[in-house]
């Protein structure tokens, strides 16, 4: 593409960058699926591999040139020429070739330690490596993306030999040259400084920001105010090290904030929801707190937050959540006032008729947290309380007893066995349960009573539990607080629920139950109350 004045060229290097972080590792299933969800996205270029390191690579390769992208252009990642071959004998380069790309992406070295103490060559010699590299391949029609690694750090240490490299990478027919803060420990104020003195000398330049110091995403605008108009990143900033510049914060503000066009206004509106699909693909938790995608981006929980955004969003939101698809989410806590529930029962449906009730609703709320609830992780059962506090709920079953036993079998297996005990639709219901440790026993063992009156109860399962020891310095007389997050298999639907108890089975019942009693309200034509309520 051609870059010019108000147009960004996104370079999302997740699958081959961003596979390098801790903690993540890609089949060639999942790398396609993001390629995909990226080229559905208006990404430009996507690097998916190093064919020539590893056979991963390679089959990534085989099956993107048998696909079909509607914006993108695969690009395969590798390094110049060895020293001591020609390219068209190197190893890298053929490799590079034979994965069918048009466009790749060649590194080379910037910086005069790298070249004489890495690599052990002269200084003349890394600069022809780097320009046959690059004539070997658009002779054989490849656009290619010079990445100039160490490019900053050269650039302080010996600023004339970094910029010859350029000049070598320029003269032999390199689309786009990209400076890399590689080590990712240049401020924004050099950033800025050291690409508009290079953009003097050299036209099409990029960005490829790592994040150790905190700056990658500043780092990326600091590049595109001083001239760049190419950008590199990873969805999320995941990569090598701390990771990369967070594409998704990096096109937010472009788009959002400086006026530059990145992806059509449609396509922003899936930002949010690209974010999410790769960290589940990916198999990482979500970050709350990421800008403009995280749950929290637009979470308001003070009072007088609120208040003032029910009447003017802009009073303490920079940017319509909206436009980056995701949205305004209010917390209710022992710090909200009668702003954060009005505006919570409107959103969940509820209607809180006259003050009695919302005055109510926040004095039970601020009980309930002093003695260690918390509503902020846990809505499905914030939902449920505030039904039962409007005063038309029931409770789909009651508990009769519940038993639970743990003991060790042969070579040290442990087994859990929960018995339980409810009354539901006027028959008490006798269930026995095994499971992997007392909770998820006890979890069966219930969903095996209320099964025969509510059999889409099958499908709801346990995602996740976490415990959390309140006051600890009472050690096992401590109050603990459960969270779960339950999940219906086959859909997207995922709730979370809280209990607190000194006895944590008791806790965990009362999570376990108030999930179940959500699924059914959603599911069944009832009306029910929160454990918290009817215990």
């Amino acid at each position: 593409m051609s870059l010019n004045n108000g147009m960004i060229e996104l370079f999302d290097t997740t699958l081959r960058d961003g596979s390098q972080a801790e903690h993540v590792t890609l089949s060639v299933s999942d790398k396609m699926r993001i390629a995909h969800r990226l080229d559905a996205f208006g990404i430009h270029v996507i690097e998916g591999g190093w064919p020539g390191s590893n056979p991963k690579d390679q089959e990534f390769f085989e099956q993107a040139a048998r696909a079909s992208w509607k914006h993108a252009d695969i690009c395969a990642f590798g390094s110049t020429r060895r020293s001591g071959n020609t390219p068209a004998s190197d190893p890298n380069l053929k490799a590079l070739l034979a994965s069918g790309t048009g466009v790749v992406s060649i590194f080379g070295k910037s910086w005069t330690l790298h070249v004489e103490r890495a690599l052990g060559v002269t200084r003349a010699e890394n600069l022809e490596m780097i320009g046959s590299t690059i004539r070997f391949l658009t002779d054989e029609g490849r656009r290619v993306i010079y990445d100039a690694e160490h490019f900053f750090d050269g650039y302080k240490d010996d600023p004339a030999y970094a910029l010859r490299t350029l000049d070598a990478a320029a003269s032999a027919g390199a689309d786009v040259l990209v400076l890399c803060d590689t080590n990712g420990g240049t401020l924004p104020s050099e950033v800025a400084r050291i690409v508009r003195a290079v953009s003097r000398r050299f036209n099409a330049l990029g960005i490829h920001p790592h994040n150790d110091c905190g700056c990658g995403v500043a780092n990326a605008l600091a590049a595109v105010e001083a001239g760049a108009r190419h950008v590199q990143g990873t969805v999320n900033g995941i990569g090598e090290r701390v990771g990369n510049g967070d594409l998704c914060a990096i096109v937010a503000c472009l788009q959002t904030k400086m006026g530059f066009q990145c992806v059509s206004p449609k396509a922003l509106k899936g930002l949010a929801d690209l974010s999410h699909f790769v960290d589940e693909v990916a198999n990482m938790l979500p970050l709350d707190r990421a800008p403009f995608v995280g749950r929290s981006a637009f979470a308001h929980k003070g009072g007088i937050h609120v208040s003032a955004v029910m009447k003017e969003p802009r009073a303490y939101e920079h940017l319509d959540p909206t436009v980056v698809g995701n949205k305004r989410r209010v917390l209710v806590s022992d710090l909200s006032g009668q702003s954060n529930v009005r505006y919570k029962a409107k959103e969940l449906g509820i209607e809180l008729v006259g003050k009695r009730k919302t005055r109510e609703a926040v004095q039970r709320i601020k009980q309930l947290e002093h003695l260690g609830y918390e509503f902020q992780g846990a809505e499905a059962s914030l939902e449920l309380l505030l039904r039962s506090i409007r005063g038309n709920a029931r409770v789909p079953f009651t508990l009769d007893r519940f038993r639970v036993h743990t003991a060790q079998g042969q070579r040290g297996v442990q087994w859990s066995e929960a018995t339980v005990a409810v009354f539901v639709r006027g028959q008490r219901e006798l269930a026995v349960a095994e499971g992997v440790g007392p909770v998820d026993a006890l979890s069966n063992a219930l969903h095996t009573a209320l099964c025969r009156s509510y059999p889409r109860l099958g499908a709801v399962r346990l995602a996740d539990y976490k415990v959390r020891v309140l006051g600890s310095e009472s050690a096992t007389e401590a109050t603990v607080r459960v969270l779960i997050e339950h999940h219906e298999a086959g859909g997207d639907r995922r709730w979370h629920t809280v209990g607190v108890s000194k006895n944590i089975l008791d806790a965990s019942w009362q999570a376990l139950t108030d999930g179940i009693c959500y699924y059914l309200l959603h599911t069944h034509p009832v009306r029910l109350a929160s454990a918290l309520e009817v215990a």
